[in-house]
C-alpha cells in the first residue's frame, strides 16, 4: 500500500483528509508543522506528500524546496491562497499539482491516485521511446539524455513520454495538460511551468535545443 505523508496544521482537516485516505487503502503519516513534516519525510520515505503551503514553523514552499533538494517524490500542494501566483511558483519548485480550499476529499484522493499512477506506472510494457539523444522508458518511468538519467518529477516525466511519443509534432498546452494533469484543473499556463523546469533539465544534460517553444502553438521535441 502507497504511504501518503499528509502535511496540515488543521487537525479537523487532517483527520479528513487521513480517514478517506486510508478508506481508499492508502496508509497515512501526518505533521502538523513544516519541520515535522521534514523529518518524517525522511524518516518514513513516503510515496507521495499532500502539503499545505500555510504551516507554522516551515511553510509549504520551503519544504517543498528542501524535498526536491533530496528527490522527486511527488508532491501535491494544498492551499487556502486564491492567487494563481503562489501556485505556480509552487509548481515552479518541482510541485505536480495542487488542489484549493475549500476542496472535497474525494477529489483530493482522486488526486492521489492519478498523481501516483503516473509516477508509478502499472501499464502494460510499452516500447521505449527515443528522439536523437533523448530515451524515455514509459514501463520504467526512466528517462535518459547519451545515457544519463533524467533527475524529473511525475508530472515533467509525463509531459516528456507524451511529447516522445510523436517527435516532430507541436502539442498544443492544451493536449499536454490533458495527457499530463487529465485531473486537474489546473490552468493550461501550468504546462508552462512544468516545461520550463524540464528543459532546464535537459539543456543541463547536453540536449539544450531539443525541446522547442512553438509560437502560437505549444512544444515539440525537434532533432535537426
Amino acid at each position: 500500500m502507497a504511504l501518503v505523508l499528509v502535511v496540515e496544521d488543521e487537525p479537523e482537516i487532517a483527520e479528513i483528509l487521513e480517514s478517506y485516505l486510508r478508506r481508499d487503502g492508502y496508509r497515512t503519516e501526518r505533521a502538523g508543522d513544516g519541520k515535522t513534516a521534514l523529518n518524517l519525510y525522511r524518516a518514513a520515505q513516503p510515496d507521495l506528500v499532500l502539503l499545505d503551503l500555510m504551516l507554522p514553523e516551515l511553510d509549504g514552499l520551503e519544504v517543498l524546496r528542501r524535498i526536491r533538494s533530496e528527490g522527486n517524490t511527488p508532491v501535491i500542494l494544498v492551499t487556502a491562497r486564491a492567487e494563481d501566483l503562489d501556485k505556480l511558483l509552487g509548481l515552479e519548485l518541482g510541485a505536480d499539482d495542487y488542489v484549493t480550499k475549500p476542496f472535497s476529499p474525494r477529489e483530493v484522493v482522486a488526486r492521489v491516485k492519478a498523481v501516483l499512477r503516473r509516477s508509478g506506472g502499472g501499464e502494460s510494457a510499452r516500447a521505449i521511446l527515443r528522439c536523437g539523444p533523448l530515451e524515455v522508458d514509459p514501463e520504467k518511468v526512466v528517462a535518459r539524455v547519451n545515457h544519463e538519467r533524467l533527475d524529473l518529477t511525475p508530472t515533467e516525466f509525463r509531459l516528456l513520454e507524451t511529447l516522445a511519443q510523436a517527435p516532430g509534432k507541436a502539442f498544443s498546452r492544451a493536449e499536454l495538460l490533458e495527457a499530463a494533469l487529465p485531473e486537474s484543473n489546473a490552468l493550461e499556463r501550468v504546462v508552462d511551468v512544468h516545461l520550463k523546469n524540464l528543459r532546464k533539465k535537459l539543456e543541463a544534460a547536453g540536449a539544450s535545443s531539443l525541446l522547442e517553444t512553438v509560437r502560437g502553438v505549444g512544444y515539440r521535441l525537434w532533432v535537426e
